[in-house]
């Protein structure tokens, strides 16, 4: 099983997006690089929340509970992804 297996095949563009985040925050200099994946994980979350939001019916707070976890878990997990591609980009260029 790899992070593929788990992540919604429609918010894989939250992971892309996410990276290109990441590297204009780091290039603006403005916010210091290790509060990068904190400033992704958040706003994984929240894309991701307002698309479970956006999609889903609720009939009750088990549903709402529901939707709540999947955007947390969806947001940590494409965050994740943005993070990882990163740093498999970055371990390619050191290899050269």
């Amino acid at each position: 099983m790899e992070i593929m297996d788990y992540v919604r095949p429609e918010l894989l563009v939250v992971a892309v997006v996410l990276y290109f985040i990441g590297g204009g925050i780091k290039k603006s200099g403005k916010i210091d690089c290790r509060y990068i994946p904190l400033i992704n994980g958040a706003a994984g979350i929240a894309v991701c929340a307002l698309y479970v939001f956006a999609t889903s019916s609720f009939a009750g707070a088990k549903d709402v509970a529901m939707a709540v976890f999947t955007a947390v878990t969806q947001g940590i997990l494409v965050a994740g992804l943005s993070t990882y591609i990163h740093q498999v980009q970055k371990q390619i260029k050191e290899k050269k």
